[in-house]
This record gives C-alpha cells, structure tokens and sequence, in this order.
C-alpha cells in the first residue's frame, strides 16, 4: 500500500457465508468481490486470506483447500488446490492464515486448525514439507523480516514456534504467553528492523522478546482484561493493542429456568484499541547505524495516546 498511488490503497475481508471483499481504504467504498463455488455451485467463505508479495494474487484458504485469486480480474475464476497429496499425505484440516515470505517469490506458509504449519511453494501451491509441534489450532503464521525464520501460534497455545525454514528438523525456541483459557486468536507482530516480536495474552500485558536469543525482554500493561493484538507501526515508535473478552451471563426465574443470556465484559472500558507511544526509534538488527537516535526495545514503556472504545 502506497497512499500516493490509489490503485494499492485496498484490503479485503472474508466473512461467512459471504465472497471475499475488496475494499477503497481510503473512502471506505467496496471495489469488487472474489467469488469462490462449492461442488453444489454454492458461494463458500474463505477462512483465511492474504495478498502475495507483488499484490497480483489473492490466496484464500478452506478446508483442504487453498483457492488462488487474480486480483485484476475479479469474480469467480480462480485456481484450486488441494493442500492434501495423491496418497493423502499433506494438511488436513481447514486452512487459519496464510503469510508470504519477505525475501522470496516463491514460498508461502499456510497454517492448520489441524495443529500443522505448511510451505508451500507460491508458483504451484507445491506442498514442500510439513511442521507439527503446535498444541492448538493454528492462528497464527508470520515469517521474520529476514524470512529465514518462521513464528507460528495456536488457539489455547501457551507458546509462540520459531521455526528454521532452511533446516526444519526441529524447533528453533518457544516464546511463552498467556492463552491456555481463551479460544480468541491472540496475534502476535514483529517490529520493522526485526530484532523483537511483541505478543499480547490474558494477564493484560504485552510481552516483548529478543528474536536474536529467542529470550523475553521487557512487558507493559496494556489493558486490565484480554489483550488479544499487538502491532507495531511499519515506520514508527508505535504499537497498537487491541483487548477484551466475550463472557456471558444467564438470568434464572425463581423455579431456575433460564430467562435471558447476555454477553457482558469483565471491564467494558477494557473492550477497546489503544495507541501506544514508544520513547525509541527502530534499530536495525542488520544495520545499527541506520538510525541516529537509538534507544533499545528492552528499555521501553509504553506510554498511551489514547483509545478507540466499544462495548461488546
């Protein structure tokens, strides 16, 4: 996305029971719509969704399925594939989050509700090999700014995975977070120069990790409930986080009858997004001397510029 140059001022949502739409990010308008068709000729949903590198393609994925976009020509002619083999090896499941490498053309990850993470390759959707080692569906995938590693999470995981992509025989480390009692996808990002990953979690706080060593660095509290999304600006000092949780209610009559069910918050102030301020410019792992002001993550404290609030 390029705020000078309109045509790359998009993004597109998937949600149930309805095509995958492309939206004007700007004014808000729908642009056009990527239909998907079942064997009964029946609109599917897409449960994930991800541009490539290039932003030519749109890469949707479903139950065993990934199903490839052109984004120029919308509507419903798209490439299909099938995530299993002709033995029926490969990804079962339905298809959670996609994310492309950085550093190559040519290579994707796709994650599973199945609890496997898989490459594939961007040109064919090649299956090249398989990763198990989640204890939860997976949610989450995200390569590293360098692309040679790749960061996984799952629902009810207490472990953000770093994988090799160059030697996947084992896993490289595990960063820690709060999850065990949530089924919410709790994400995760990188910061631009990508030294640290920062992550949210039900104690409240964003936890931020050294990807050099795979060692936790600092923490602030975000919220006082749920914080179930961390991201970092692409250019500066600033995160976002977004929290709460859904918790529900039922009202009984005197013979213990259920009347009513109501979704309430443990803190409705806490159903919100906040901005937050680091005092620190971004450092380059690769470069340290492409900033002239540094001051390091591990050093920060999140200071808030404010929220944006709704009740569930």
């Amino acid at each position: 996305m390029t705020t000078t140059d309109s045509s790359t001022c998009i993004f597109a949502t998937s949600t149930r029971d309805h095509p995958v739409h492309l939206w004007d990010a700007v004014s808000g308008q729908l642009r056009c719509t990527y239909r998907a068709y079942d064997a009964m000729d029946e609109i599917t949903a897409a449960y994930s969704i991800a541009f490539n590198n290039s932003g030519t393609k749109l890469f949707c994925g479903y139950n065993k399925t990934l199903r490839i976009f052109d984004t120029s020509r919308p509507g419903r002619e798209f490439s299909q594939y099938s995530t299993l083999t002709k033995t029926k090896d490969g990804q079962t499941g339905i298809i959670s989050c996609l994310a492309f490498n950085p550093s190559s053309e040519d290579l994707f990850a796709a994650g599973s509700y199945n609890k496997t993470t898989a490459l594939y390759s961007e040109h064919n959707a090649e299956l090249l090999f398989v990763l198990h080692g989640q204890e939860g569906g997976v949610t989450q995938v995200l390569f590293s700014k360098d692309g040679n590693y790749l960061y996984t999470g799952g629902r009810k995981d207490p472990n953000i995975l770093c994988w090799d992509v160059r030697n996947t025989a084992a896993i490289v480390y595990k960063l820690p977070r709060v999850t065990s009692d949530t089924n919410q996808r709790i994400a995760f990002d990188i910061e631009p120069c990508g030294r640290h990953l920062g992550t949210g979690g039900q104690d409240g706080y964003v936890h931020i990790y050294d990807l050099q060593t795979g060692d936790w660095a600092n923490s602030f509290q975000a919220a006082a409930d749920t914080v179930n999304a961390f991201s970092f600006h692409p250019t500066l000092p600033v995160g976002v986080t977004s929290s709460g949780h859904r918790r529900f209610s039922t009202d009984y009559d005197d013979e213990g009858i259920s009347k009513e069910t109501s979704c309430i918050g443990k803190n409705a102030q806490e159903n919100c997004a906040s901005v937050w301020l680091f005092p620190c410019t971004w450092q380059s792992s690769i470069d340290p001397s492409s900033t002239v002001e540094t001051t390091e993550l591990e050093n920060l404290q999140g200071e808030s510029l404010g929220t944006w609030e709704e009740n569930v």
